[in-house]
């Protein structure tokens, strides 16, 4: 298949297409603790109350965009300045077919523009799907917190997942 690839920062005019991949993560139960689809008005909170540190980037697949990948603060504290949390999410559709990797290529080095020396992730242990993703872009599995969190009522682990950027400043 012969497709035309952009990955760039999104915009406005995105906003849509990123809560419906976002949407589709909840709705699979795949991705997120979230159980309740996002609307718009909480999709245009989360993207214009963001810091430009926290990059929003986004992959349009022949004009149309297929996914999305953000930059996301992992603690209050000045002691992880240093260190991202990140989300992933990819049109069903899509999955499995590059665009998670193109995406995490550019976050990465945005993540470096930005001063991070580390990204994070949570991922469920059964999304086999997405770690074969992290770990085929260097990401090592940390560890596991069992009844992390629930979702429909009952208790799921999420699986903590790191990438070391750059060396520590010293």
């Amino acid at each position: 298949m012969n497709c035309n690839w952009i990955i760039r920062e999104a915009e406005e005019k995105d906003i849509p297409r990123i809560r419906d991949l976002y949407n589709q993560g909840i709705l699979d139960r795949i991705a997120t603790l979230e159980e309740q689809p996002k609307n718009m008005e909480e999709m245009h909170q989360w993207f214009h109350r963001r810091s430009p540190r926290y990059a929003v980037l986004v992959a349009e697949v022949n004009g149309e965009v297929q996914g999305w990948a953000s930059l996301n603060p992992y603690s209050h504290r000045c002691a992880y300045a240093g260190v991202a949390d990140l989300s992933v999410y990819i049109d069903r559709s899509w999955r499995g077919k590059g665009v998670g990797s193109r995406l995490l290529r550019a976050l990465e080095e945005k993540a470096k523009e930005n001063g991070f020396y580390k990204m994070v992730l949570f991922t469920f242990p059964f999304n086999h799907l997405g770690q074969g993703l992290y770990r085929k872009m260097g990401f090592r599995e940390v560890g596991v917190f069992q009844n992390q969190g629930k979702l429909d009522g009952r208790f799921v682990d999420v699986m903590a997942m790191e990438k070391i950027l750059q060396p520590e400043q010293q």
